[in-house]
């Protein structure tokens, strides 16, 4: 009995001691951070330690004893290589168990644990009995790690050239990028300091504002001239960062450095086009009008004259029109060189277009003294010319006026008088010149006079087509352009077509204008196309609808002309008053437009609010609604109901709609939320020249605000009236309050337009959201406020500027919340939207 006894003693005391290790062991464990998982592989139990159900967001009791625990929380991607390692492990294929893998944690998120495993127990077989497996979280060194990783390889294979200086300025590292761009290699530069790539163009106030700038405000951004290893200068866009250690102190700069040589080069051709003549490479309008003005400021600086000379070339157009385009072009390189051979270094010679030039001749003592260089211009551009064995032969009209006068005079008037001259140089012979006579009347005294100057400013090439851009708000595209006709009016600058066109009301003349339209028009959509720029011209021919007839077989014979381009890419504007004039007019020709391929639009839609049924009997596909008609859509809800119902009868018409008149962008908003993507206006872009649309092209996108901004439902459309609305009452109380008037606004809380909103529409679709009890909240609390500050204002009380601030925190803090119901209408209208789209796929 004593051995029994002295065994079982034993056995208790091995027995504890074991459990007493186990727990030491599981205690470290557990201090370490680790968690433990102890699988018995006999009944298939696991022990899971607390530091593991934590790890994944457990608490002790939500983890039970199964495998399954383990398991099914283990990443699909990685649970079958996480088997295929154990495994391994069981069959001692490899000696040690490591093996990392993600799981899921409680709230759904994933973690990187790190295993490490061992079989502490194997049978008679070697078959695993029991095995114990730690897990270490090392999610944040996988992070950090696969950072560095990504850190390393856009370092490697950046575009941008890298340099890493000490804080001292010591190169320690570049990129291969920096190499290609620089010519030096890594072993080159590592060590030196960044000057060797100095080019000598900045001076040392340059380098000392820069690094003004990078220690007090710890980055530097600009463009700087370097020189490459091969000692091309070459300009570069360079980003130079202080990185700091946790105290602030610098230990290293950072450079990241574009090669833009070719941009710059760019944009000095860009600025040459911009300032020169294309065709003669003398100074255009625009750099004409900079030297004009420095010449006037240094005139009168130095109590000297100048004069400005308009000349007009005499017999030109003849000569175009015999002997062509090509011979005209030579000559006018020809002519502008000799006249420019004859002026001196400080004087200025200017092509305006066509046949016209401007000089300015500077440093005069007086004014006579430049009656000499007159006469040279004059012999320079009388010369014969030889071009294809053909002797061409002009002359020149000149126009001169003198600066100061007694009268205070500007640029633009300088050139008007000196045009007024040249006409009078003309009308009294041609080849002289006239000096301007302030007391000579104008030339255009009536009617017959204002013809007689329209049709030389169709010979002259002062008409000119400028261009506005149509877009798809939402996407960004530019869907086409309006052409707009005009006139460059050498006194009164740019005319549109509606303050002279109507003039020639039945004139033969205004079909010769609108030939001439066509022609340019059919001209620049070829130049377009050949810049890989093709974008559909909508133009207004500025003439009844009769007239308009007359020119359907001259625009025939020009697009035969034209075989390359699609008829399509032409598009006529007709005004609803031009079709309510003439219905059966107006029908034949849009019937007569497709059968030539060309497409009409209904211009001015809804401008007069007639009857609208006349939309049945004209096939016009788009319908152009210009806001001016409808200016306070943003501030009137009278307004916005009308825009609405326009919109509406379009749709119930099948026709698309596209908004004229844009000036903003939350109109563009607006006109967004009531399901209008197509606009054009000033917001998006003004009407400009050919080029400079080009150009502009290739910059634009649509304000981040627009792009796919969705449509409100239908049921969303009396909160937007509602918001309207009040933002017309908000500014009568504004303007009551500011002029201390009694103006009439609905006070009752529950009467004004957004209070009737509330009460009905409001309070049935919103009125269980939390959001809606606190605008009712906050619009009561507005019209109690705004009640007090009116009776203040209406007995001649001052009120004070943080009342009015609160009142106008209140109304930001009712937008606020207005807005955010409008944009889960718009939720609700994109989900609709796309539950329509997968529905009718499915179908």
């Amino acid at each position: 009995m004593r051995i029994e006894r002295d065994l079982t003693e034993k056995l208790w005391r091995r027995e504890r001691a074991l459990k007493e290790s186990e727990f030491r062991w599981r205690f470290a464990l557990e201090g370490a951070g680790d968690g433990l998982m102890d699988w018995n592989l006999r009944d298939g139990t696991v022990f899971y330690s607390r530091r593991w159900k934590t790890m994944l967001g457990f608490d002790k009791d939500e983890i039970g004893d199964q495998l399954s625990e383990w398991s099914e929380r283990i990443h699909p991607d990685e649970l079958g290589q996480t088997w295929a390692t154990l495994l391994a492990y069981f069959d001692s294929e490899i000696h040690q168990y490591v093996s990392e893998y993600r799981m899921i944690c409680k709230d759904g998120s994933w973690k990187c644990l790190l295993a490490r495993g061992m079989v502490v127990n194997r049978d008679a077989n070697n078959q695993p009995l029991r095995f114990i497996v730690t897990h270490t979280d090392i999610t944040e060194s996988r992070r950090i790690t696969e950072q560095l990783q990504l850190a390393a390889s856009v370092f490697v294979h950046a575009r941008e050239g890298i340099m890493i200086t000490n804080a001292d300025g010591i190169i320690i590292d570049v990129n291969a990028a920096f190499t290609h761009i620089t010519g030096y290699h890594r072993e080159e530069v590592i060590g030196r300091n960044p000057r060797i790539l100095k080019s000598n163009r900045h001076d040392v106030e340059f380098y000392a504002a820069m690094w003004r700038t990078l220690l007090a405000e710890g980055q530097w951004v600009g463009e700087i001239w370097n020189r490459r290893k091969s000692g091309e200068i070459y300009a570069q866009m360079q980003t130079i960062s202080a990185v700091r250690n946790a105290q602030g102190a610098t230990q290293h700069y950072v450079s990241l450095i574009s090669d833009i040589t070719s941009m710059k080069e760019h944009q000095s051709q860009l600025e040459y086009i911009a300032h020169y003549d294309a065709l003669t490479s003398l100074p255009n309008r625009v750099l004409l009008a900079y030297r004009l003005d420095q010449a006037m400021a240094q005139t009168k600086r130095r109590q000297q004259s100048l004069a400005v000379a308009y000349l007009d070339l005499d017999g030109f157009k003849t000569i175009n029109d015999t002997y062509g385009h090509d011979a005209g072009d030579q000559l006018l390189m020809t002519v502008a060189t000799r006249m420019k051979q004859n002026l001196r270094e400080c004087d200025t010679l200017a092509r305006l277009g066509g046949d016209e030039f401007v000089a300015v001749l500077v440093d005069l003592e007086h004014s006579a003294c430049c009656l000499p260089m007159l006469t040279r211009l004059l012999r320079a551009a009388a010369q014969p010319v030889h071009v294809n064995n053909v002797v061409l032969q002009v002359s020149a009209s000149v126009g001169v006026t003198f600066y100061p006068q007694f009268d205070d005079v500007d640029a633009d008037q300088l050139l008007r008088q000196a045009d007024q001259a040249m006409y009078q140089a003309k009308l009294s012979g041609k080849n002289r010149y006239q000096c301007f006579d302030a007391r000579q009347p104008s030339v255009m005294h009536n009617g017959q006079d204002q013809m007689k100057r329209i049709r030389q400013a169709l010979g002259r090439g002062e008409l000119a087509l400028r261009y506005q851009p149509q877009v798809n708000m939402r996407t960004g595209v530019i869907v086409g352009v309006a052409a707009q006709l005009g006139w460059e009016h050498p006194e009164n600058g740019w005319m549109p077509a509606s303050t002279f066109m109507p003039l020639l009301d039945n004139q033969f003349l205004a079909i010769e204008i609108n030939t001439w339209v066509i022609d340019t028009l059919l001209a620049q959509l070829e130049i377009w196309q050949r810049q890989h720029f093709t974008v559909q011209i909508k133009i207004n021919f500025g003439i009844n609808t009769r007239q308009q007839q007359q020119l359907i077989p001259y625009l025939k014979t020009q697009l035969s002309a034209h075989p390359h381009l699609a008829p399509d890419l032409l598009r006529l504007e007709i005004t609803e008053a031009q079709a309510l004039a003439n219905l059966t007019h107006t029908a034949t020709l849009i019937d007569a437009c497709r059968a030539l391929g060309v497409g009409c639009t209904l211009d001015d839609f809804g401008a007069g609010y007639a009857a609208l049924t006349y939309l049945k009997r004209l096939a016009v596909p788009l319908l152009n609604i210009n806001l001016v008609h409808i200016p306070s859509v943003l501030d009137e809800p009278e307004d916005l109901a009308i825009l609405n119902s326009m919109i509406g009868l379009a749709a119930a018409f099948h026709r698309e709609v596209i908004i004229n008149g844009v000036e903003s962008q939350e109109q563009g908003n607006l006109l967004l939320q009531l399901g209008c993507t197509l606009a054009q206006g000033n917001s998006i872009a003004p009407p400009m020249n050919a080029e400079a649309l080009v150009l502009w092209a290739q910059h634009w996108h649509s304000p981040l605000v627009w792009l796919h901004r969705q449509p409100l439902n239908r049921d969303a459309l009396p909160l937007l009236f509602a918001y309207v609305g009040h933002r017309a009452w908000m500014r009568a109380v504004d303007e009551s309050l500011q002029q201390h008037i009694e103006i009439v606004v609905m006070m009752d809380v529950q009467e004004c337009h957004f209070g009737r909103w509330l009460e009905s529409e409001g309070a049935t679709y919103y009125g269980h959201l939390p959001s809606f009890q606190t605008i009712v909240t906050i619009h009561r609390q507005l019209h109690t406020l705004a009640l007090e500050l009116l009776q203040c204002s209406q007995h001649r009380q001052e009120v004070s500027m943080p009342q009015r601030d609160q009142l106008h925190q209140l109304q930001s803090q009712l937008l606020t919340h207005i807005q955010a119901l409008l944009e889960k209408s718009r939720q609700t209208a994109g989900s609709e939207e796309k539950s329509r789209s997968i529905t009718q796929r499915e179908i």
